[in-house]
């Protein structure tokens, strides 16, 4: 197999870390805009497999055409989702598989934005879904961790656990502090405030997907492994949008563990317009305010060593068990920043999104998934994923047992 991996940034880098210790693979292209960045995260690696070039991930033609002369297999997109489109269709374009861990972006309803959906996530891909299949070629979308593991899970649950679903909420939490910040990201500011501001959405058999306020319902969930209770709140996120099209259930929400301070200042941006992705004029420069606001915040990327704590990913589930009784679980991915940095050099989230995508493509490599068409992590068999996950890559999951809710 030969990879093309668009974005050489923190996720990227891990990519490459991770996958260096597997063999499904003959070769890994590290591709982006920054050729330099590209080609050190290659060369960091001491391995002929790697190379580092540049590519322009908004160019398709370019993406396309690049494919062709290096032979490439499949594509990972490791860039932000503002660059899934013209990666995606240059992969349809060169004939190759495709991979991503965010789905296309969306747009909120022009009349009622807290009620109904309007462009929703991934729409744009799967409105090309028979295209893909017709011409026997697969697009895996939202194969990180959120989305990713979190769906695998929910798959997990569905075909193992339950014989009757009734919620299944991804929720994500964490206790990491980043010394010498009052705030720095943990993954892409950009597409934090993309998800964390736009209408979160979600899913209800018979009414199926609508859309509420930002930071709407907010819950305290107790997450394991020393984390504690975090309170989370509702986000948009592609699990609402992925879930549903291949798991039965009733319904669908994300929530994730923003914290007070970080909603306020998020609140904060959008009042003043500095979430706004339509460039301004300063002293003759067009610029967008969200580009400068990203500019401002440290690199993910750099942030390990500063970096303490634990991150959780995960999928709760409530209905009734295989016995037919009332159960509740949660089934969670617990990273240390401690460990992920020793192993690889990569703080612990972005460390969290590399490995899915990873795994995935050795599956894909061995042929033991397959399949046709655009499709999220739930519409292949969960069983290999993790098993592969928790074994040869040495990354445990767990299944929580809780006390169903009255």
């Amino acid at each position: 197999m030969k990879i093309l991996v668009i974005g050489a940034g923190g996720v990227g880098a891990a990519v490459a870390a991770i996958a260096q210790r597997r063999d499904f693979f003959e070769s890994m292209v590290l591709a982006d805009i920054d050729e330099d960045r590209a080609k050190t995260v290659a060369d960091a690696r001491g391995d002929r497999r790697f190379q580092g070039l540049r590519l322009d991930a908004a160019n398709q033609r370019e993406i396309a055409s690049l494919v062709r002369d290096k032979g490439i297999d499949v594509i990972l997109n490791s860039a932000d989702p503002r660059f899934v489109m013209p990666i995606f269709d240059a992969a349809f374009d060169a004939g190759c598989t495709y991979l991503d861990m965010a789905m296309s972006l969306s747009e909120r309803h022009s009349e009622k934005p807290f009620e109904l959906p309007g462009v929703k996530l991934g729409d744009a891909q799967f409105a090309k879904s028979k295209a893909w299949e017709s011409r026997g070629l697969l697009a895996l979308s939202g194969i990180g961790v959120e989305p990713g593991l979190s769906d695998i899970f929910a798959r997990y649950a569905a075909d193992h656990l339950f014989s009757e679903i009734d919620e299944i909420g991804v929720r994500d939490g964490a206790n990491l502090d980043v010394q010498g910040y009052r705030y720095a990201p943990g993954f892409s500011i950009w597409t934090t405030i993309e998800e964390c501001l736009n209408p979160p959405v979600i899913w209800e058999k018979g009414r199926d997907w609508y859309t509420t306020k930002p930071f709407s319902e907010p819950e305290v969930f107790d997450f394991p492994c020393g984390i504690g209770p975090v309170e989370c709140v509702n986000v948009e996120h592609e699990e609402v949008l992925l879930i549903p099209r291949w798991v039965d259930c009733k319904r669908v929400t994300f929530k994730y563990g923003l914290g007070e301070d970080f909603i306020e200042m998020l609140k904060v941006l959008h009042r003043i317009g500095l979430d706004s992705t339509d460039p301004v004029s300063v002293k003759g420069v067009e610029v967008a305010p969200r580009d400068v606001v990203a500019a401002c915040l440290p690199d993910p990327a750099t942030l390990g060593d500063r970096m303490e704590g634990k991150t959780c990913a995960g999928t709760w589930v409530t209905g009734k068990g295989k016995d037919g009784k009332p159960r509740e679980v949660y089934l969670y991915h617990v990273v240390d920043n401690q460990e992920t940095m020793a192993r690889d050099g990569s703080q612990a989230v972005v460390w969290q999104t590399a490995i899915n995508p990873v795994v995935a493509l050795e599956l894909i490599a061995g042929g033991v998934w397959s399949g046709s068409g655009v499709i999220g992590p739930e519409a292949l068999d969960p069983l290999p994923f993790l098993d592969l996950l928790k074994g040869d890559y040495a990354s445990p999951w767990g299944v929580d047992e809780r006390q169903p809710r009255a």
